[in-house]
């Protein structure tokens, strides 16, 4: 099992992760696990699927939220189907069971109804869970900055990468992306939302965006509730924002995500990438 960053107490919430991880792994071990996500090569182009014109959308599947409650969701598949046929370009799934009531199988259901890439939302501190995600159908797979050590995350990130998937350092301050860049990650996801306290910090990307070089991929994660947040957030640099809200809180999920797609493509939507 991994520890967190330092030697202060174990969050509540990463103690019921490595909780429910260590319940798993007496199911089925780590080796075994670890050989079933060796053998398998389906991993879809996550940068690819990015790398398009304007400012990305990632829209994120999720059945409850500690702040705004339950969305609802039940049909993950015709979810997936929807967000898709709306241009999304990857569908991110929660599958944290403590806050969000997810689950890696909501993500492999998703995962069946659709083409894009899928990226794993969940607390990931243990190998383990890394190489579980992986079976399940994770293409890309979040770290969160903050609650691991320098060494633990570097370690974390070369395997995700080992897996052919796509290692997302999450962080919510200047210092944690430098310590993400640090360990190597391309690839950073700046969250508005703090972990401990669900507060938005509105100014979290304006604030770390400058301290990134050119060839890091920008995601901007949190506080994108319509088409103008997300022009805004492209505007400081955001190559792609991951949306829950804005399209779970929707009665038309295809409407929405075609909504926040159109502003990102749009020619008026500034863009480090082009248009």
């Amino acid at each position: 099992m991994t520890a967190v960053q330092g030697e202060r107490k174990v969050n509540p919430v990463v103690a019921g992760v490595l909780a429910d991880v260590a319940a798993r792994e007496a199911n089925i071990p780590f080796k075994e696990i670890k050989a079933r996500s060796r053998s398998l090569t389906d991993t879809r182009d996550v940068m690819g699927a990015l790398k398009g014109p304007g400012c990305g959308v990632i829209v994120e599947i999720k059945r409850t939220s500690p702040v705004h409650g339950p969305t609802g969701a039940s049909d993950l598949r015709q979810l997936a189907a929807d967000i898709e046929a709306g241009g999304a370009a990857l569908i991110a799934c929660q599958t944290e069971r403590l806050r969000f009531d997810g689950s890696l199988h909501d993500m492999q259901e998703a995962r069946r109804a659709t083409g894009l890439p899928m990226v794993c939302r969940d607390v990931i501190v243990d190998p383990y869970q890394i190489h579980e995600a992986r079976c399940f159908g994770a293409d890309m797979v979040p770290l969160q900055v903050g609650l691991l050590e320098q060494a633990r995350l570097e370690s974390l990130l070369d395997r995700v990468e080992s897996l052919n998937m796509v290692a997302m350092a999450e962080v919510r301050t200047p210092e944690e992306a430098d310590r993400a860049l640090k360990a190597g990650a391309t690839v950073i996801g700046v969250n508005s939302w703090t972990f401990d306290t669900n507060e938005v910090n509105r100014e979290a990307f304006s604030e770390i965006e400058p301290g990134l070089p050119e060839s890091v991929f920008r995601i901007s994660l949190g506080g994108v509730r319509n088409a103008r947040d997300l022009m805004s957030a492209a505007s400081i640099g955001a190559d792609a924002v991951i949306a829950g809200e804005a399209v779970m809180s929707s009665d038309d999920i295809t409407a929405a995500t075609r909504t926040l797609v159109a502003a990102g493509q749009h020619p008026a939507c500034p863009s480090r990438r082009g248009s």
